[in-house]
């Protein structure tokens, strides 16, 4: 099972076959990277251009041959058990749910550099060589955990694809936002919520 650099379970034997369709793919199938970036990667955005912006992946089960691959969830429901985020306006509570990644951009990486380059340099003189499998990473991958699925898969051996139904402690939490949500579409006029608070 994949590992955080800290040691602990991400849940998960390989991040890309659960990852979801990169952050940067347009509904055109364009390359939002390379449009908006202009000066960060020349050698990739120029290759873009040549290709009208076009994602060269293209293919989900391809994704990880893209050095600007990005997945990140967007935190609606926990990919474990299926729970769902009620958060309160104006309260400071806990969200239900977190972040959880399978892979980390910022992880170390195989980088390899032309023989007139020089290694300490970094900048634009270096290019990923990726790995045997075609992975051009490091890249940040993440799904949605509940924090009690969240706190199982980094502590124990718990997968993200296990068929698991929420805690009982997170449907209690859940069922006492939506109370509180429901309470507050009730009608109440200004009168009587503020009567006697002077």
């Amino acid at each position: 099972m994949e590992r955080t650099p800290s040691g602990t379970p991400v849940g998960v034997d390989d991040p890309y076959a659960v990852a979801g369709v990169c952050d940067h793919l347009t509904d055109d199938g364009r390359c939002r990277y390379a449009l908006e970036n202009a000066g960060d990667d020349r050698g990739f955005i120029a290759d873009r251009r040549r290709d009208g912006y076009a994602c060269h992946v293209g293919e989900a089960d391809r994704w990880r041959a893209c050095p600007h691959y990005r997945s990140t969830t967007d935190g609606r429901s926990c990919r474990r058990c299926g729970l769902e985020e009620v958060r309160i306006a104006h309260e400071d509570a806990r969200p239900l749910l977190e972040e959880h990644h399978l892979a980390y951009a910022d992880a170390p990486s195989s980088v390899q550099f032309d023989e007139e380059d020089d290694p300490g340099g970094g900048g634009e003189t270096d290019r990923r060589s990726g790995d045997d499998e075609g992975n051009a990473g490091p890249h940040e991958i993440t799904v949605s955990l509940c924090r009690w699925c969240h706190a199982k898969v980094h502590g124990s051996f718990a997968r993200i694809d296990d068929d698991a139904s929420p805690d009982p402690e997170a449907i209690a939490e859940r069922e006492r936002r939506r109370s509180a949500e429901l309470s507050e579409l009730e009608f109440e006029t200004a009168r009587d919520r503020y009567d006697g608070e002077e």
